[in-house]
């Protein structure tokens, strides 16, 4: 099988196509310097590798001997896998929705050599369809442009990039930030609530956990009913509904109806380790299991199939997965998690067949009704029906009875559905997502009180330390993957892992988290704020191939850089006492406070961290000997409770000092009549220690 240059690369999105018949560069010198070279443009195609429509452009045109012709002789052709240079995603697809009012992936962008964009868009069919031109005619008539108009593209593009530049600058202006930012924010989230379904808009529905971070944190402050009432419901639907892999565990990127029941079945991690702390601080909230039991599942879906050996956590499983392993190369979405009842029937076995498939909504004929594309033909998609309980009560027998057989049941269809073949898994680990979900089993660890996920967290940490972070720069690397570190890291790299290690110093108290989550935000600064006029470039300064340096705030699928970056630096400011942290959080909020003011459906994590901001200084300081069941008592109180506002820390003999450093009260923080006790500070004043846990919790609600 031939073979082009993207063969020795690490990513699984490049290597996909490391057999096209196209004449594929990754992002690079060699590529740049033919292209100035031979004065051609250049054709760049970003995606992913568990991207859907990227699988089907590259079937249609990449694979296409015809459609490769004209591009190895017309262009230089770059790949580039988004998830690995986020920065050069970001530049084009500014371009490509300012031009064409969408984006998405694939993303389609001609280039001048000298990397300036003026052509662009995503999917295009390989022959004109769907009222749009088949991607060879749009190939000859950019070629044809470029031959004959060559000069006004330039000057045109000169006069695009110049306007790209002063829409993507980020600057302090009149705008005050002023807390009714905060109930503006709530009624926008308000009206775009579907009462009747949970969620927020109509189909497509996206889970965006920053959106509930939001709305959680502004109930912690106000105490208003409606916003923890939205996010409970939209919890409760997207678990119950399709989206929720019923067997397995795990979320599915997004709902293409809004019931929440037929998913885009892709698996992403960033997800995962968002939705899971989004059901926590549920859980925290309400007491309620079920909000405790959908983010255990999760958990343990991320541990059995994207923990990689060596601790770190894989980035994806794809939409697609083979229907008939006697045809590999045929693929469908979600054929690996859909069912028909004949196979219920024969792999479960009555009664319990006849339970599961109530409980599950399955149909003879399959339950997806709706289905334009004939993709899921007499095959069903699983999702809450019913409970157990209407279950047991609509067949007349005992719940308990019919819990067990449906645990069973679901055990069987898991243990079936591991034998079919697998959906692609991105293999590769990202610094950034890595962090997202350091964070969720080190909540989890404490929240669900279960060390495995605490011990994960650590192993997690160990191997970002090692394989991702060079301790004599001070740099952190992006991507890993087979024994291949590279990439430097960008803002979102940075930001989201000290997240991670202030969460986990919150749930196990190891000083060198914060000691490290200190050094880390401190190379952060050097990198990427710019001291000038506030926030935080998402790359670092001297990368000549970047025609735009952006400063990301858009908190979607992800939160920004941005919005992470003041939320650390704020927790740190709290922990140590540091003004040059506090300032730099002020100069970002600042700088944001226009967008935050006129555009908070986009920037609902930049409003938890400014909510953060408002909250009154809270530190709770535990002073006792970590493992002691005295201790342990304590903390779990404190673990037990959302209380989104405070700062926890635990004082023992070994740590006590070292705290001191940042708090010298801390050093007279001791345990009252050899009992561990609680010190609930706030605003620089602190109460009498508690040893009780019962007062304590008294006390937190």
């Amino acid at each position: 099988m031939p073979q082009n240059r993207l063969i020795h690369e690490k990513s699984p999105y490049l290597l996909q196509h490391a057999h096209n018949p196209v004449d594929w560069y990754a992002w690079g010198p060699e590529a740049f310097e033919r292209a100035r070279t031979e004065q051609k443009p250049i054709f760049l195609s970003i995606g992913y590798s568990t991207c859907h429509w990227c699988h089907v452009m590259e079937r249609e045109s990449f694979e296409n001997e015809d459609t490769a012709a004209i591009l190895n002789r017309e262009f230089v052709c770059i790949k580039v896998d988004r998830e690995e240079r986020p920065d050069v995603d970001r530049i084009y697809m500014a371009y490509v929705q300012s031009t064409t009012g969408g984006g998405g992936w694939p993303m389609s962008v001609w280039l001048t050599p000298s990397l300036e964009p003026f052509v662009g868009g995503t999917y295009f069919p390989p022959e004109n369809r769907y009222g749009r031109a088949g991607f060879p005619m749009v190939l000859q008539r950019i070629a044809q442009a470029w031959r004959d108009e060559r000069e006004q593209i330039v000057t045109a593009t000169s006069k695009v990039m110049e306007q790209l530049k002063k829409s993507s600058e980020v600057a302090p202006s009149d705008t005050e930030l002023i807390p009714a930012v905060l109930e503006t924010a709530f009624f926008v989230w308000r009206r775009s609530f579907d009462s009747k379904l949970g969620g927020f808009g109509q189909a497509p529905k996206f889970p965006r956990p920053v959106a509930l971070n939001f709305l959680l944190r502004y109930y912690a402050r106000t105490r208003n009913e409606e916003a923890l009432a939205m996010t409970l419901e939209t919890l409760r639907a997207m678990a119950r509904g399709g989206m929720n892999d019923q067997l397995g565990g795990g979320f599915h990127r997004y709902s293409v109806d809004e019931h929440w029941f037929v998913p885009h079945f892709e698996k992403m991690l960033y997800d995962q380790g968002q939705l899971i702390v989004s059901y926590l601080e549920a859980f925290q909230i309400t007491r309620d299991p079920q909000y405790a039991e959908v983010a255990r599942r999760t958990l343990d879906y991320v541990l059995r199939d994207l923990q990689d050996a060596a601790g770190g956590f894989y980035s994806a499983e794809d939409a697609d997965s083979v229907i008939d392993p006697a045809r590999p190369r045929e693929k469908g979405e979600g054929a690996f998690y859909i069912w028909t009842q004949e196979e219920i029937e024969r792999i479960v076995g009555d009664p319990a067949a006849l339970w599961f498939c109530f409980r599950f909504g399955v149909k003879p004929d399959g339950n997806v009704d709706n289905d334009p594309h004939r993709e899921f033909p007499g095959r069903n998609i699983l999702f809450e029906a019913y409970s157990i309980a209407e279950t047991a009560h609509h067949f007349d027998a005992s719940e308990e009875i019919v819990a067990a057989a449906l645990g069973e049941a679901s055990a069987k269809l898991l243990a079936e559905r591991e034998q079919r073949i697998r959906p692609h898994l991105d293999d590769k680990v990202l610094t950034s997502w890595n962090g997202l979900m350091i964070s969720a089993f080190a909540k989890g660890g404490v929240i669900l009180k279960e060390p495995r996920y605490t011990s994960v967290a650590q192993r997690a940490v160990d191997f970002t330390i090692t394989q991702m972070f060079d301790p004599a720069t001070g740099v952190l690397l992006r991507r890993y993957r087979q024994g291949d570190a590279a990439i430097p890291g960008f803002l979102d790299d940075y930001a989201f892992f000290v997240q991670a290690l202030l969460d986990r110093y919150e749930a196990q108290f190891d000083t060198r988290d914060l000691d490290l989550a200190i050094r880390l935000t401190e190379k952060q600064t050097d990198l990427f704020e710019d001291k000038e006029h506030g926030a935080f470039f998402s790359s670092s300064e001297g990368d000549a191939n970047l025609v735009l340096r952006m400063k990301e705030d858009y908190d979607g699928a992800e939160p920004s850089g941005n919005s992470i970056a003041v939320m650390n630096l704020l927790r740190l400011s709290r922990v140590t006492g540091r003004v040059d942290f506090q300032a730099s959080a002020d100069r970002t909020l600042r700088a944001f406070a226009a967008r935050i003011s006129g555009g908070a459906f986009g920037v609902p994590q930049m409003l938890a961290a400014y909510e953060f901001s408002l909250a009154p200084h809270q530190q709770i300081i535990v002073a006792g000997e970590r493992g002691t069941p005295e201790t342990q008592a304590l903390l779990n109180v404190l673990h037990a409770h959302f209380r989104p506002h405070r700062i926890l820390m635990l004082a023992d003999n070994a740590s006590r000092p070292i705290l001191a450093r940042f708090n010298s009260t801390i050093a007279s923080m001791l345990p009252v009549d050899g009992k561990p006790a609680a010190y609930v500070c706030e605003n620089f004043a602190c109460q009498l220690p508690i040893t009780d846990p019962a007062t304590l919790a008294e006390l937190l609600q």
